[in-house]
C-alpha cells in the first residue's frame, strides 16, 4: 500500500474540488490515507474511475460492434460486384450471340434472295432463248424470208447473254459489299 502524506492528501483533495481532476486507474485501490475527507475523496474516485472504465468499454464494444457491421457490409458489396459483373458479362455475351444471329439471319436471307432472283432470270433466259429459237426453226422450215428473224434472234440471245451478265454482276456487287472483310 501506498501512503500519502496530509499535505499531499489535500493538494488531491484540493485538485479535485478545483479542477474536477481525480485519482484514476489501479493506483487508486493502493492508495491509503487518513481521515475521513481523504477516505470519501478515495471512494469518488474509484467510483468515478469505474464509471470512466465502463463508458471506455461500452464505446470500445460500440466501435467494434460498427467494425463488424462495416466489415460485414463490405463483404456484401463485394459479393454485390461480382453478381453484378457475372450478371454484366452474361448480358454482354447474349448481345453479342444476338448480332451474330441477326447477322447470319440477314445473310441467309439475302443468300435466299440472291438464288430466287438468279433461279428466276434463268427461267425467264432460258424461256425467251427457246421462244426465240423455236420461233426462228419454224420461219425456217416454212421457207419463208428469214432476215428479219435471224437479225432479231441474233439480237435477242446477245440481250439475254448481256442481261445474265449483268445479274451476275450485280449479285457479286451485292455479296462484296455485305461482307464482313471490307466493312
Amino acid at each position: 500500500m501506498l501512503k500519502l502524506n496530509k499535505e499531499t492528501q489535500q493538494a488531491l483533495i484540493q485538485t479535485a474540488q478545483t479542477n474536477n481532476l481525480w485519482l484514476e486507474g489501479a493506483l487508486t485501490k493502493y492508495v491509503e490515507g487518513d481521515g475521513e475527507d481523504f477516505a470519501s475523496y478515495l471512494e469518488e474516485s474509484i467510483r468515478r474511475d469505474e464509471k470512466k472504465r465502463e463508458k471506455r468499454l461500452q464505446i470500445t464494444k460500440d466501435i467494434q460492434n460498427k467494425n463488424k457491421e462495416l466489415v460485414e457490409a463490405h463483404e456484401q458489396r463485394e459479393v454485390l460486384m461480382q453478381e453484378l459483373q457475372q450478371a454484366l458479362d452474361a448480358a454482354e455475351t447474349a448481345r453479342k450471340e444476338a448480332i451474330n444471329d441477326l447477322d447470319l439471319f440477314q445473310k441467309r436471307t439475302q443468300f435466299e434472295l440472291i438464288g430466287s432472283i438468279v433461279r428466276s432470270a434463268l427461267w425467264v433466259i432460258i424461256g425467251v432463248g427457246l421462244i426465240t429459237t423455236l420461233l426462228y426453226i419454224l420461219i425456217l422450215y416454212s421457207e419463208k424470208d428469214t432476215t428479219l428473224i435471224e437479225n432479231t434472234w441474233s439480237n435477242m440471245f446477245g440481250i439475254l447473254l448481256t442481261n445474265s451478265f449483268s445479274i451476275i454482276g450485280t449479285i457479286m456487287g451485292v455479296k462484296y459489299a455485305t461482307s464482313d472483310e471490307n466493312k
